[in-house]
């Protein structure tokens, strides 16, 4: 599933690896090889934290899309 919350992916020298972080969901990351694994790896999780929210009834926060650039 594709979703639209914003993934930002930078490299990590630390972890020497791409690191992706999705802001909007507190946690949610993922890192890969390329910047391409990253992504794949960050809508994955994105799949896993939204599961998780539903089966505890945790509030979903809706996607800001451009507007989260100026929160």
């Amino acid at each position: 599933m594709t979703s639209r919350y914003e993934v930002i992916i930078y490299w990590s020298a630390e972890d020497a690896a791409f690191v992706a972080e999705v802001p909007e969901l507190a946690g949610c990351m993922a890192h890969g090889d390329t910047r391409a694994e990253a992504l794949k790896h960050a809508e994955e999780a994105i799949d896993l934290w939204l599961d998780t929210a539903q089966e505890f009834d945790d509030p979903i926060p809706e996607p800001k899309g451009r507007k989260l650039m100026y929160a």
